[in-house]
């Protein structure tokens, strides 16, 4: 049996121009600083950017949990959305790692404004922890892969930056932010000052993410990526394949894009599942469930059993994620394989 795997794009597969990349990477010991081809991924991080500097990292919690380190002292809260990335999926290492408080604002959709930022701004105080930092998740996971509207994003920055707090984004899908919003990353990343993005997910990379920022805190993240762990050595054979998913992958999102409008259009046409279609704007796709049979585990654990993979979100949500290892035509399958088992059933 096929399998259909919609649960993330992190299970996507390496090309074969990037296993073939990783083959001939030339390399050298990156705790040195001595490896080319984690050198060259780093700079050209920071050149799509806009930023003085890049730190590759193993993961995108890691990145983040550098990130948020670096503009902060223990003690303070960092705002951030209440469904963000941060805060409930990274083992609550903003206090682990970090010493800080998460101030949660909730949101409909997961994008932040600054009229609902300032009110949560604390300053130095007997009583509260004072606010180090505004963090902001783009595109928005469990905001069903929202993209910022630039306007917010920017004042949120200037408006940020006057009260003299800086601005991390989790952009661990910035790229497919990009092809959505018709952006460049360099153009929505332009005002925060760090920003952490995945190779390994929508870019289709086996392993890491990037944080670019000023080089003085790249530098200081590297201490910070050594103490957890994150020291590696001869990792040019990643950063080859994280330099073919920089420079090529960006290129194939709107087909992403596409297959998750074309899945939710779909599914909004099945009885028994809700989901608005003209909000999917990237590659995520919520949908409800409640008017089947079967709660979200159960709906995601039979079609399991029928080769499409997806998870459960909630009691009653279920999501989907295209990537490039799931062309138009599996798509299809996997619509058809969703109306088979809710007739069944």
């Amino acid at each position: 049996m096929q399998k259909i795997d919609l649960r993330s794009d992190t299970v996507t597969k390496p090309t074969p121009e990037m296993r073939e990349a990783m083959a001939k990477a030339e390399v050298g010991d990156d705790v040195y600083q001595e490896d080319p081809t984690v050198n060259r991924l780093e700079e050209r991080a920071a050149e799509i950017l806009g930023k003085q500097a890049g730190l590759f990292v193993p993961s995108g919690v890691m990145g983040n949990t550098i990130g948020l380190k670096l503009h902060t002292e223990h003690g303070q809260e960092v705002i951030c959305d209440s469904r963000s990335h941060i805060l409930n999926y990274e083992l609550s290492m903003l206090a682990w790692f970090g010493g800080c408080l998460a101030r949660p604002v909730p949101t409909a959709d997961g994008i932040l404004s600054w009229d609902v930022i300032a009110p949560e701004i604390r300053q130095v105080s007997p009583h509260w922890a004072p606010t180090g930092l505004i963090e902001i998740e783009n595109t928005h996971n469990v905001g069903g892969g929202m993209v910022y509207p630039q306007p917010i994003l920017d004042e949120i920055c200037d408006r940020a930056h006057e009260r003299g707090l800086p601005v991390h984004m989790d952009g661990a899908r910035l790229f497919n932010a990009a092809a959505a919003s018709g952006f460049t990353a360099q153009r929505i990343a332009e005002k925060v000052d760090t920003v952490m993005f995945c190779l390994s997910k929508g870019l289709g990379a086996p392993v890491g993410s990037m944080l670019v920022g000023p080089r003085a805190l790249m530098d200081k993240g590297r201490l910070y990526r050594k103490r957890l762990g994150g020291g590696m050595r001869q990792a040019g054979i990643l950063a080859a394949a994280g330099l073919v998913a920089l420079e090529k992958m960006p290129l194939r999102l709107a087909e992403d894009h596409a297959n998750a409008r074309f899945l939710a259009e779909k599914l909004a046409t099945i009885e028994g599942i809700r989901l608005d279609a003209s909000r999917v704007r990237t590659n995520i796709v919520f949908f409800d469930v409640s008017g089947t049979p079967f709660s979200a585990a159960q709906f995601a654990a039979r079609l399991a059993r029928e080769g499409v993979l997806m998870n459960a979100m909630g009691p009653m949500l279920v999501r989907l994620v295209t990537h490039y290892d799931v062309p138009k035509e599996l798509c299809e399958v996997a619509v058809k394989t969703i109306e088979n088992v809710l007739r069944k059933a």
